[in-house]
This record gives structure tokens, sequence and C-alpha cells, in this order.
């Protein structure tokens, strides 16, 4: 899009302005970012101004206008955006896949969508928050296609490790994940299913947390063997 900045300038005395200078935002009125992650680069940098309360912005990627209130950036509108606002995603590939920057102040909880997940052969999908690799708890029911009912406890985890399957045919997931960026307890619960027709726990349900009071702002989705490819949509729960 045309209007869309990375930078909000801050000039220095005597310093020349050029028409390309003062077109970064007379056309639009107010900065125009592609993405909140573009948004958050644009401020306090070299030559760059300092964020502040009463900062507006508009971003492309939702359609929406925000305010800096002076602590996190909220939306002003239209209200038509829905309760859920993508901040993030991309595609999964190889044997690991990090999405950054997509937790962050503006929302309390948020969802990761997977879809079409494609392993080279039937395999689980381990998703870490930042850096962490101990303290996950949980527990999963998984319930296969000829009724059989399986239970899978988590303690002192590396990962969230149950619940997010590929096979050659294709597999899907939803992951919730609520308080991410408090330097509180993270709590997790995921429902998925592959495509799996022979039986057995071909999909799970669960829930738990991460025992520690790390802020997180990004995860990594890991595969247990092999690769896999697929599509990962992150959206944050809107706050009204």
């Amino acid at each position: 899009m045309p209007n869309e900045q990375i930078k909000v300038p801050l000039y220095a005395a005597s310093e020349i302005l050029t028409a390309s200078n003062m077109n970064i935002s007379a056309g639009t009125g107010v900065p125009v970012f592609a993405t909140t992650v573009t948004r958050d680069a644009a401020f306090g940098g070299a030559g760059e101004k300092v964020l502040a309360e009463g900062q507006l912005c508009y971003l492309s990627s939702t359609n929406v206008v925000q305010y800096y209130d002076g602590a996190a950036w909220a939306t002003v509108g239209p209200a038509s955006a829905g309760a859920l606002v993508r901040v993030g995603g991309g595609s999964l590939s190889g044997a690991a896949t990090t999405f950054s920057s997509v937790f962050s102040a503006t929302y309390d909880a948020y969802q990761i969508n997977l879809s079409n997940l494609v392993g080279s052969t039937t395999l689980s999908l381990l998703l870490t928050l930042g850096s962490t690799i101990t303290s996950y708890y949980g527990g999963f029911v998984g319930v296969g296609n000829d009724g059989t009912v399986s239970g899978y406890g988590l303690s002192n985890g590396t990962s969230i490790n149950r619940g997010i399957y590929a096979t050659t045919n294709g597999g899907g997931a939803i992951v919730n994940v609520i308080n991410p960026f408090l330097t509180s307890r993270t709590f997790f619960n995921v429902s998925s299913r592959n495509t799996n027709t022979a039986g057995g726990a071909d999909g799970a349900n669960g829930n738990g947390f991460v025992d520690n009071a790390t802020s997180y702002t990004a995860f990594t989705i890991t595969t247990s063997s092999g690769t896999c490819t697929g599509t990962c949509n992150i959206y944050g729960f809107s706050l009204s």
C-alpha cells in the first residue's frame, strides 16, 4: 500500500526538509503501518519520534485506527474489526519455525490457528514459548475413530508436547494462549484432529500452564521428527 511507512521521523533544528520528508505523513494525516511489528519499530530509533501518549496510527493489515494511551496501543475503530485481530503468522517449513513479536500488551489472550499441517511422516508438533524449555504442565485426552480413549500428562515438560499433529494427509489445531505477555503464569488450551483413519488417538484436547513469570513475545513450533509444512495465523482477542 503506497501510504505505508516504516518510521515516524523527528527533525533537527536547521535541517532542510525535502518534499519526500514532508510527504511521509502529509498525505494521510496519521502514520500508516503495514502491521503492529512495523508500527512498534517506527518509534524511538535514531532520528525517530519517541512514542508518547496520544500518538495515532492506522494499520493496513487489520484496517483499524489505534492510539497510544501511554502504556499500550488501543483500537479506536472501526468496531466491525471483529473480536479476533490478526497480529502475525506465516508458513511452517522444515523442522522448526519461530514467530517473533506476536505477543504484546495490546491483548491478554491469543489464538494460534494451525492449518494444512503436512508432515514428512506422522508426527507431533511441539510448541515452546520464547526460549523456555522447562516448567510446562497440563493434561490431555485423546479419542480415536475406534472409540479408544487415552490420557496424557505433562509434568515439568520441555514444551506443549501434545495435541498438535501432522500426517502425510494433513492435520490442524487451535491453540489458545492466555497472558503470554504478562509477567505471570501463561495458560494454554489445545484442540486438534488429524486425518489418520486407522483408529487410535488421532486427536486431542487439553490445557495447562507454564509455571513461571516470564513475559513472552514469540513462540516456536518444532517437529518431534522429520519435517512439516503448513500455515500459522495468530490472532489477538479484542478487549472490547
